[in-house]
C-alpha cells in the first residue's frame, strides 16, 4: 500500500537538495550497490559534483545502465561485494581510469527479515556477509590504495537499525552496528594516512520497498519521527556528497543520521 502524499510526507518544495557543483570535480568515486535505490542517488549526485564515477553492483547489466544514465564516460560493472577479488577488480578498473582512487562508498546490502524464532542461519549468514564482510573488504581494499596517495575518503552506509535495532532484523540490525565500529577503527588507522573514514545511518527513506509496507507499519514509522515525513534518496545523497568532498576536511569517523529526528 502506498502511504499517503500528505504535506507531512513529502519533501518540501522550498528545500531542494542541493547539486554540489564542482565539489569532486576530477576526482574517481567508486560506489558499491550502485545501480538502484540509494546507491543511484549517490552516483548521481556525485556525477553532478564532477566525479568520474564507477558503480559496482551485484546485476552487471543494471550497473551499465545506471553508469550510462549518469554520461558517456562513467563505468559500471558486475561486483559480489562479499568476493574480494571481485572488489580489486573493481577498485583496479577504477584506477585504470585516472591512475587514482578519491571516494569509495560502501553501500551495497540486503534485506532477509524475520523474527529470531523463523530466521534461518543462512539468512543471518547471507546477511552479514554483504554488508559486513562487503564493506570490510570494500574500506580495507580502498584504504591500501588511499593511504599510498596520501589521501581519500571512504564513506560506509549503516542504518538507524544499527542504532536501535528493529523487530525483525537482529541480522540486519548486527551488520549495521558492526559497520560503526568498523568505520571508528578504520578511521583511527587511516588518519595519519590522509584517509577519512565516515558513515551515514540512514532512517525512512522514501523508496519502492518502504512504500511497499503496510500502511500501519508506516503510520507507526512516521509518528516517530519530529519532521513527520520520510527522507528522500536525494537528502541521503547530499549527505554522502559531503562526507566524500573537502567541505568535511576535518572529520573522521563521524556517524550522520539522516533520520528526520527519528530517536535522537
Amino acid at each position: 500500500m502506498t502511504p499517503p502524499t500528505t504535506p507531512e510526507t513529502t519533501t518540501p518544495e522550498t528545500s531542494p537538495a542541493p547539486t554540489g557543483a564542482g565539489l569532486l570535480q576530477g576526482r574517481v568515486a567508486v560506489i558499491t550497490g550502485g545501480a538502484q535505490g540509494l546507491g543511484l542517488a549517490m552516483a548521481r549526485s556525485f556525477a553532478a559534483a564532477g566525479a568520474d564515477v564507477v558503480i559496482g553492483d551485484l546485476d552487471g547489466d543494471r550497473a551499465q545502465e545506471a553508469a550510462a544514465s549518469l554520461g558517456p564516460d562513467m563505468l559500471g560493472m558486475a561486483c559480489d561485494v562479499v568476493d574480494d577479488a571481485q572488489v580489486q577488480a573493481l577498485l583496479a578498473a577504477a584506477q585504470e581510469r585516472t591512475g587514482h582512487l578519491d571516494v569509495m562508498v560502501n553501500n551495497a546490502g540486503i534485506t532477509r527479515d524475520a523474527t529470531m524464532r523463523t530466521m534461518s542461519e543462512d539468512d543471518f549468514d547471507q546477511v552479514i556477509s554483504v554488508h559486513l564482510k562487503g564493506c570490510w573488504n570494500g574500506t580495507r581494499r580502498a584504504a591500501a590504495v588511499m593511504r599510498e596517495q596520501r589521501s581519500g575518503a571512504i564513506v560506509n552506509i549503516s542504518s538507524l537499525s544499527g542504532k536501535v535495532g528493529m523487530v525483525g532484523q537482529t541480522n540486519y540490525s548486527a551488520a549495521k552496528a558492526g559497520i560503526v565500529g568498523m568505520t571508528k577503527a578504520a578511521a583511527k588507522e587511516m588518519a595519519h594516512h590522509g584517509v577519512r573514514v565516515n558513515a551515514i545511518q540512514p532512517g525512512l527513506i522514501r523508496s519502492a520497498m518502504t512504500e511497499a509496507m503496510p500502511q500501519k507499519a508506516w503510520d507507526q514509522k512516521m509518528a516517530e519521527i519530529p519532521m513527520q515525513r520520510a527522507g528522500e534518496p536525494d537528502e541521503v545523497a547530499g549527505v554522502a556528497l559531503f562526507l566524500a568532498s573537502d567541505l568535511s576536511s576535518y572529520m573522521t569517523g563521524t556517524v550522520l543520521e539522516v533520520t528526520g529526528g527519528r530517536f535522537m
